[in-house]
Parts: structure tokens; C-alpha cells; sequence
């Protein structure tokens, strides 16, 4: 059966899968991290600052500010404009993603920021992993790869999350997996 089903997609030539990040690559919000280090230290973090920061034993995260509705959204229009090509170009063979570690309860705001800026929500799907470890985003694309997509493009802000799921490519050589760093 799995044969079956991968012959078919290749017929139809769904196998093109188009994954964006949210926080700093379609969106800047004024969302912050906070930092709590093992000295009793406590930092906020932006998202940006979070994606570059090298994590020390000890530390722990609180991402409260990235639940539930989105604080004060703006589009970052270089990557929303790749992503209304993307979806524009229609869905022959492509797949559509936005692929957050924002938690679930992010959903509904997430996706009245994108109808907000004339991004029509029903042409993708929204995936909010409520996870900020770099390994689950890659998980979520390997997944995908197992399930049959074998052209995959991935833009991401953060260097942790670029490099995790370039790390597929050596496993699963047949794959076209192309990066991007916001």
C-alpha cells in the first residue's frame, strides 16, 4: 500500500513541500523571551536575540509571552511577499507551511494576522508545535519526508533550527532539501 501511495504522488507530483518559520521571518512581534540563568540572573530575550543565543547548563526558558494572541504583530514583507509568490504559484505538487514553536493556543491569532495582511490561511497550513527544541522542527520535516515529499524548502531565523533540519539531507540523500536563514 505505502508503494501505492508513493507512485501516486509522484504521478501527481505532490511531493513539493514549502516551509516557513513565523516569529522573525513573516512577523515581528514584541514578544519576549525570558531568560532565566542558573546564577539567578534574568534576561529578555527577542526572538532574534533567542535564535543566535548558545544555550548554558542550567538555563530555563519562559515563552508565556508567546501564548495566545499575538502582541503586536508587524509583517516582515521581503518573506511574506516569498510566501504569497509560493502560495500564488498554486498548489501544483507544493505543500504550504508555517511551521512555529509558538504553542497551539497561538493558532487562532496567527491566523488572523495572516487574513489581516491579505494572506489567505485556507491555502496552507498552520503547525504550531508548541516546542522551541530545534530537534522537533526537524522531527516535523522528517516526518514529512517519510510520508513522501522529496522537494523541501525550509526558511527559518534561527541558525539551531537551520542546522537541524540540514542535518536530514545526509540522511536522506534522495531528498532536495534546500535551506534558507532569514
Amino acid at each position: 500500500m505505502k508503494r501505492i501511495m508513493e507512485n501516486w504522488r509522484q504521478l501527481l507530483n505532490e511531493n513539493k513541500l514549502r516551509i516557513f518559520d513565523f516569529d522573525d521571518t513573516l512577523v515581528q512581534t514584541d514578544s519576549k523571551i525570558i531568560l532565566h540563568k542558573s546564577n539567578g540572573e534574568t534576561i529578555e530575550q527577542t526572538p532574534g536575540d533567542w535564535a543566535v543565543y548558545e544555550p548554558q547548563k542550567g538555563d530555563e526558558f519562559d515563552y508565556t509571552e508567546f501564548h495566545g494572541s499575538l502582541k503586536n504583530p508587524r509583517e516582515l514583507k521581503d518573506y511574506t511577499n516569498i510566501l504569497r509568490r509560493v502560495l500564488g504559484a498554486g498548489s501544483d505538487g507544493r505543500k504550504t507551511v508555517i511551521l512555529t514553536a509558538r504553542s497551539p493556543s497561538s493558532y487562532n491569532g496567527i491566523i488572523e494576522f495572516l487574513e489581516d495582511i491579505g494572506i489567505d490561511s485556507s491555502a496552507l497550513e498552520l503547525v504550531t508545535l508548541g516546542e522551541g527544541d530545534p530537534q522537533a522542527k526537524a522531527d516535523w520535516v522528517e516526518q514529512r519526508i517519510e510520508e513522501g515529499y522529496d522537494d523541501i524548502f525550509f526558511i527559518d531565523d534561527s541558525p539551531r533550527y537551520i542546522a537541524a533540519v540540514q542535518a536530514l539531507a545526509e540522511k536522506h540523500p534522495n531528498v532536495k532539501l534546500r535551506t534558507q536563514k532569514v
